[in-house]
């Protein structure tokens, strides 16, 4: 007998959909040759996926509703515990291409082949937010990628920034309750500006260098495709002959580094919060793939031993200027995950996965990262066979005597799940390979059993103010901007006095500056050192991200604003600029529905000006007509898209029916040099050319007037 439910069902017309209506006038959708049947779990076929089964039309539930009960058990057990810390996370898989063998310095087979190519999955994430906070946060970002090469997964886990904020792991939970929202009231949630943060970082001297780099514009990047990662700790490469050589990974984004600026970064936050997933993803969708180069930091023990600071402090790095950056190959991102959760959330970084020819330093902070990462994946995916999920497995041959437990997907078929044993063949099972197992470097280690740490670790200060006299003056007054901010934000006055009274062991201008802004009643005295800073340290270029500025536009965006009657011909042109570029061209419209233009043709919209500000592009263009520019005029979103792009030191092209609505926007201000006029189709070049600086910085980031 068929189901009376079924032959109740009326055909109906929804817009552009054909569908069938129950007796509530709910909407079903019925297979047909095209897509699959829905079934349950256990692969039985669903007839209706509307409704659950009950005694008549308002009648009780029956328990015996098996599909509803699979169903909504699955919903309740949808979500793990996300993240303690990096719980904002998009990942992509891609792969990685070594240029040349580097034999010579270590037997990792992954550096053996030249051109050979390694499947590779990569996360960005922020550290202190919880899962659903926003992208644009002022944060450390995370950089963590997963090689899955032919001797077993390496996991190279680090950051956008080369240092850290403590030296020992032990001090690990301290910074994240601190960082995280306070306790007993539960906010603020993904910033730092609160009382608890710089209580702990004010008592932490250590963390001093660190909160240089995330006042600096690093903690705020323009894209994951625009920032530097760092894998943060020493390591060792060992070579087939047994040579150790100290190295620091490093991975550098093919098109150069860029941030935004704070204010950007707020209306960011609230016009896109999901603003750097959208790119990734908007990128490797449209062909445009991501890269960075990989390269190698290293140095051997005798450097080490002359260096000023020690190779084992996170709080550290090496100068490029000290010691160069040797490129060994390119990482490239070329294809989304298929399901979000199964890959990016689940997937499992662990940094005590290395490989044979790679082995761990004595790094304090390291050596605690080993075993925190392993048992923070057995509490979040609740089994030690995580590593049975498809984007954790090693994608080579794999063998161990290890089984059962919780989810187990692979079992030893042996008879022997034990060695040694006699059977031998495949019937024991796999043996050991003294030749090509993994060796650790036989480091002479000896000394007292002690909770202490060396007074080479000492120095706080002096790689602090090296960072900062490597600054631009612009990249100095936004690095002020943020600790005022930061701080005017901390209710304890003396919190913030302690936190200018080591800046002042930084630069005096700065704190000073700070200070002042704080306004401070009395300025503090310098903390006291627990060793004397060195105050002879030069700048090095390779810390600032304006001095490495590529003159490139590639793989950036420009937002036009668009009205009916807007000049095609220009419009036209600057897309067809942008596509030899290798950038993007979205259309800003009044209505979503899009613009006739001047030629007659029909301009289907991007954004809207309301929904569409300029703070999500790089550059922006307005070409208007004549007819519509006092329209424009009287709408506060196109006054404030102007506004804004000012204000972010923006390149601004405009067509000559815009000049109303400049002098509306930006009332006396003069138009400087970063505003182009767009007469005729050869201007465009000339606009393209300025984009390439990115910012006109001359152009006070404060929007004061320009003369």
């Amino acid at each position: 007998m068929k189901n009376n439910s079924i032959n109740r069902r009326k055909a109906a017309q929804l817009t552009d959909q054909k569908i069938n209506r129950g007796e509530g006038g709910e909407t079903h959708q019925i297979v047909d040759s095209d897509v699959a049947i829905l079934t349950t779990k256990q692969g039985i076929p669903v007839a209706d996926d509307q409704n659950s089964l009950r005694i008549g039309a308002r009648g009780p539930a029956l328990l015996e509703d098996f599909h509803f009960r699979e169903k909504i058990f699955h919903f309740d057990h949808e979500r793990i515990p996300e993240r303690v810390v990096h719980a904002r996370g998009f990942g992509a898989h891609g792969y990685f291409q070594n240029y040349e063998s580097q034999a010579s310095i270590t037997r990792a087979d992954i550096f053996q082949r030249a051109g050979e190519k390694t499947p590779a999955f990569v996360r960005f994430s922020t550290v202190a937010g919880n899962k659903g906070s926003a992208d644009l946060a002022r944060d450390v970002r995370g950089f963590a990628v997963k090689l899955y090469t032919k001797e077993g997964n390496w996991d190279i886990v680090g950051n956008n920034i080369p240092v850290f904020f403590i030296q020992d792991a032990i001090k690990f939970p301290d910074l994240i309750h601190a960082a995280k929202q306070e306790p007993d009231r539960g906010f603020p949630q993904a910033q730092t500006a609160h009382d608890n943060f710089w209580d702990f970082i004010s008592l932490t001297p250590e963390s001093i260098h660190m909160a240089m780099w995330i006042m600096s514009d690093r903690a705020i990047p323009r894209s994951f495709r625009f920032m530097e990662g760092f894998g943060v700790h020493t390591f060792r490469l060992i070579n087939a002959r047994g040579k150790a050589t100290f190295v620091k990974f490093h991975w550098k984004p093919k098109l150069g580094m860029q941030s935004v600026v704070w204010n950007e970064a707020v209306k960011i936050n609230g016009a896109d919060p999901d603003f750097h997933r959208r790119d990734l993803w908007a990128a490797i969708q449209s062909g445009n793939y991501p890269e960075w180069e990989f390269g190698f930091q290293l140095f051997d023990d005798k450097f080490a031993e002359k260096f000023a600071f020690d190779v084992l402090d996170a709080t550290k790095l090496i100068p490029e200027e000290d010691v160069p950056i040797k490129k060994i190959g390119r990482l490239v991102l070329d294809r989304c995950v298929d399901n979000f959760f199964a890959e990016t959330e689940q997937v499992a970084f662990c940094t005590q996965n290395i490989v044979p020819g790679v082995d761990f330093s004595n790094d304090p902070l390291l050596q605690g990262r080993n075993f925190s990462y392993l048992d923070t994946q057995l509490k979040r995916l609740g089994s030690p066979n995580f590593t049975h999920l498809p984007v954790n497995a090693p994608k080579c041959p794999f063998a161990t005597l290890q089984q059962d437990g919780h989810m187990a997907l692979v079992n030893p078929t042996s008879r022997a799940n034990y060695e040694p044993n006699s059977w031998g063949g495949e019937v024991g099972g796999p043996r050991e390979s003294p030749e090509r197992g993994f060796m650790s470097y036989p480091s002479e280690e000896m000394g007292p059993k002690l909770r202490i740490r060396a007074e080479t670790f000492a120095d706080h200060y002096s790689q602090a103010r090296q960072f900062y006299i490597s600054q631009t003056d612009v990249e100095q007054e936004h690095i002020a901007a943020a600790f005022t901010f930061e701080l005017s934000k901390v209710e304890a006055l003396a919190i913030r006095s302690r936190m200018v009274s080591h800046l002042l062991n930084v630069d005096k201008n700065l704190a000073e500056t700070i200070g002042k802004a704080l306004r401070l009643k009395t300025m503090p005295k310098p903390a006291e050192p627990a060793r004397p800073p060195f105050t002879d340290l030069k700048a090095a270029r390779s810390l600032s991200i304006l001095l490495n500025a590529r003159s490139s536009f590639e793989g950036r965006k420009v937002g036009v604003v668009v009205s009916d009657g807007a000049p095609a011909d220009l419009l036209n042109a600057l897309r067809q600029a942008l596509v030899e570029e290798v950038a993007t061209l979205e259309v800003v419209a009044p209505r979503i529905g899009g613009v006739e233009v001047s030629d007659g043709s029909w301009i289907d919209a991007d954004q809207t000006i309301s929904g569409g500000p300029s703070v999500l592009f790089d550059s922006v263009a307005l070409l208007v007509s004549d007819e519509t520019v006092s329209q424009l005029i009287n709408d506060p979103s196109a006054r404030d898209f102007i506004a804004d792009a000012f204000a972010h030191s923006k390149f601004v092209a405009y067509a000559g029916a815009a000049l109303p609505l400049l002098k509306a926007a930006l009332g006396d201000r003069d138009l400087d040099e970063g505003f182009i006029e767009i007469k005729a189709v050869g201007d465009v070049a000339g606009f393209l050319k300025s984009c390439r600086q990115l910012r006109f910085w001359k152009r006070s980031v404060r929007g004061t007037p320009m003369k």
